[in-house]
Formats: structure tokens, C-alpha cells, sequence
């Protein structure tokens, strides 16, 4: 029996394979953990240290164009929209959106996916460039050798909403776990998020994604039809698992298959992640479709 390392997170739609609730046909699934969950990606695009792992789709596309041996599979685990995500003190002085320019905002890391997903909502809906703003960022990214631009800096705070707190930022960053966690009480920079968020999803017509999948190079061309049960069955999962999720951006991101929706998704994230320097040439999209070919 083939036997695959692999790193998901802790998700309903993740919990039947990692449960062993649903079988991966031939395939002794051996499931790694971390907590959080995130420290595991540098470890995937550094050292490959996970057969198949979850990965943000921002340090996807700067692997993918370090040269890191992996392919992407069509499966997105975690996705929403951010509007909310850029948040600030209650109480104080008013802030739109477009006074961010010449100002300083905390990211936990520059590369982090939730931070390419508003900056490019900055740019397209506000006219704010990545470049007009100081990005204080507490962590470095997960690909070692890519180089920030010179408008990235690094402090020595804790958390992101420490930099709010603190007073060395104007706005924040923040993923939805962390709005609930070390954000609390922060609110959001954009009048109307919620308003926004539906606008900006019937505009473009797709939910953006976060977390995707990868497998390692030499592993797939070792057993494709591992990687392929493992896909499948993950698949199955998602939509075993589909009457536990709710009708939110959020409930709706969780898919598995290439779609129009995963496509336009990728294309947009590429084309914001030129914009902002997280990567300096443009991403062949048609090169990772036909990659994820092997699937079907």
C-alpha cells in the first residue's frame, strides 16, 4: 500500500479523512498537525517536508515562481472575503479607506494571502497602490528567498493588533481567526464591509481563495494514482460535508475540482501579486490547469 505524508487543517471537510471516516482507496494516509497552522507552509516550500500539504495561495505563487517542486491541486480549503480584514481602534479618529495612502499598516507577514486579498481591494476600489503604504509586518515570509520591497519593515511587536495598540500603525491586517482573537474589538476600516463584500463578490464572481493544496514533485511522478485517490477523496469529503456549511463567502469558498470560479480566482490573486511585488513575473495560469489535468 502506498503510504503519503500529508498536512491538512482541522476542518469538517478535512475531519473524514483525517479520522479515517472515509478511506483513501490504496493509500496509508499519515496525517502530520500543526498549531498553528501556518508555520508549516515554510516548512513545506523550504524544506518539503510534507508529501501533500495545505498551503496559502500567496506563498503558492511565490514558490511557484522560486522554482519549489510542487503542484498545485484544485482543492480550496479555506477562502472568504476581506473587506473586514482591515480593521482599526475603535474610538478614534475617523479613517477611509483612501487616506491609507502615506500611512503606515500592520500585516503579520507581507506574503500572508490575506494581505494580497486587501491590498488589491485598496488598489481596485480606492485607489491606494501597495507602494503609497508602509507595511509593518511581525513575521518574514514563508518562501526563504524571496526579497520584500523596500516599502515592507519589521517590528519587534508580538501580534499585529499589538501595532495598533501600540500606535506604530494606522489600520491592521487581519485573517478572520484573528479578528476574533487578537482583534477584538478592532473595527473595520471600510464603511459598509459587508455592503462591500457582496459588491465586490458580484463584480468579479467568485470567492477568494486562502488555503489551497500541494504535492510534491517527485512524489507525484512516483504514484500518481496515490495523489489521485487522495484527491478524490478529499473531493468526496467536501461534498459529504456540504450540508454542514452555510450559504456565508466563506461556506461557499470550499470546493475541489478546476472550475471558472478557482480559475478566475487564480488569476486575479496572480495579477494582484504583480501589482504588489510578491512576485516580479507574470504566473502561467494555463501551465498550472494543465498541471491539474493529471486529476481527471
Amino acid at each position: 500500500m502506498a503510504a503519503l505524508t500529508v498536512l491538512l487543517g482541522d476542518y469538517p471537510h478535512t475531519r473524514p479523512l483525517k479520522d479515517g471516516t472515509l478511506a483513501v482507496a490504496g493509500v496509508d494516509c499519515r496525517f502530520a498537525s500543526s498549531s498553528p497552522l501556518y508555520p508549516a507552509f515554510a516548512r513545506m516550500v523550504r524544506d518539503l517536508e510534507f508529501d501533500v500539504c495545505e498551503l496559502a495561495l500567496a506563498t503558492y505563487l511565490q514558490a511557484r515562481e522560486a522554482g519549489v517542486p510542487i503542484t498545485l491541486l484544485p482543492v480550496v480549503l479555506i477562502g472568504g472575503t476581506h473587506h473586514r480584514s482591515l480593521t482599526r481602534l475603535p474610538g478614534g479618529p475617523a479613517l477611509a479607506p483612501g487616506e491609507l495612502a502615506g500611512q503606515r499598516v500592520g500585516v503579520r507577514s507581507y506574503s500572508q494571502t490575506t494581505g494580497l486579498w486587501v491590498r488589491g481591494i485598496l488598489r481596485e476600489q480606492y485607489g491606494v497602490e501597495a507602494s503609497d503604504v508602509t507595511w509593518v509586518t511581525t513575521e518574514e515570509p514563508h518562501v526563504r528567498h524571496y526579497r520584500e520591497p523596500a516599502y515592507v519593515t519589521r517590528s519587534s511587536a508580538g501580534q499585529v493588533a499589538d501595532l495598533l495598540r501600540d500606535g506604530e500603525v494606522a489600520a491592521a491586517v487581519l485573517g478572520p481567526r484573528a479578528i476574533g482573537g487578537q482583534g477584538a474589538g478592532l473595527v473595520p476600516v471600510i464603511p459598509d464591509a459587508h455592503d462591500a463584500e457582496r459588491a465586490w463578490l458580484d463584480h468579479h464572481g467568485f470567492v477568494p481563495a486562502n488555503h489551497l493544496v500541494v504535492v510534491r514533485d517527485d512524489v507525484l511522478r512516483a504514484d500518481p494514482d496515490a495523489v489521485r485517490a487522495l484527491y478524490h477523496a478529499l473531493a468526496d469529503a467536501i461534498g459529504a460535508t456540504a450540508d454542514r456549511r452555510d450559504d456565508s463567502p466563506a461556506g461557499r469558498a470550499v470546493a475541489a475540482g478546476w472550475s471558472e470560479q478557482l480559475a478566475g480566482c487564480l488569476d486575479l490573486a496572480a495579477r494582484y501579486a504583480l501589482e504588489q511585488e510578491l512576485v516580479r513575473a507574470p504566473i502561467d495560469l494555463a501551465a498550472i490547469e494543465k498541471e491539474a489535468a493529471f486529476l481527471t
